[in-house]
């Protein structure tokens, strides 16, 4: 296995471009892999392209997969309207089994890669409440991978690394800027129109603006 080379799950948001930076400056070559999973919001896969290109990764795939097909989420669901910033509670924003999916195929592309680092932006400090951004999650997937797999039968350790598990919005923030990423190129907003004018007052959007004030950053997004 090669351990110079690492998948990065790319959404074209915050988290997941400055996970990119981190990777690239601890010397992997990158392969970036997004997905087109029904969402709403189609705008965040230019963004992806854009930050994928910037940071010359090696490759980068769109993956169709139609999770609007089995709905459940505000996200993939025209008839689920996307609410305001919600606390205390999973959201209808939580898509099932999200994660669970894109880090499959990203571990099956891994897998051919001949690849054993995975890398995923999931946070579970400044987020939106869902169950699959948590440690335990990670953890668990990360055995699973070493189970499912021809290369973990053959003790080829495959690790799922989330770098930002533990951070605040302002310390992955802070990395970022200091890695070089540009935030203006990023999406977050759940409900950004074509001109990509954020909504500023859903989950993302909250937190987004909240990690930008802490870090004492001017926050690049064009808000509605």
């Amino acid at each position: 296995m090669n351990m110079t080379k690492a998948v990065i799950l790319l959404s074209g948001g915050l988290d997941s471009s400055t996970v990119l930076a981190i990777a690239r400056s601890q010397g992997y070559s990158c392969y970036a892999i997004s997905f087109n999973y029904g969402q709403k919001n189609k705008v965040e896969l230019e963004a992806a392209q854009e930050i994928a290109q910037h940071f010359k990764v090696a490759d980068h795939k769109i993956i169709n997969i139609d999770l609007g097909n089995i709905g459940g989420s505000a996200l993939t669901d025209s008839t689920i309207p996307i609410p305001k910033a919600s606390k205390g509670q999973i959201p209808v924003t939580y898509v099932p089994a999200r994660n669970t999916l894109f880090l499959a195929f990203a571990l099956g592309w891994a897998e051919v890669l001949d690849i054993q680092n995975i890398f995923i932006g999931v946070n579970s400090v400044d987020y939106s409440g869902y169950p699959d951004c948590r440690p335990e999650f990670i953890a668990a997937f990360e055995q699973l991978a070493n189970l499912a797999t021809k290369v973990g039968m053959e003790g080829k350790k495959i690790r799922v690394q989330a770098p930002l598990i533990g951070l605040s919005k302002k310390e992955v923030i802070n990395q970022g800027i200091s890695l070089g990423v540009d935030y203006s190129h990023t999406i977050s907003c759940y409900q950004i129109d074509d001109k990509r004018r954020a909504c500023g007052i859903c989950d993302a959007c909250t937190l987004r603006k909240k990690g930008f004030l802490e870090a004492r950053i001017k926050d690049p997004t064009i808000y509605r």
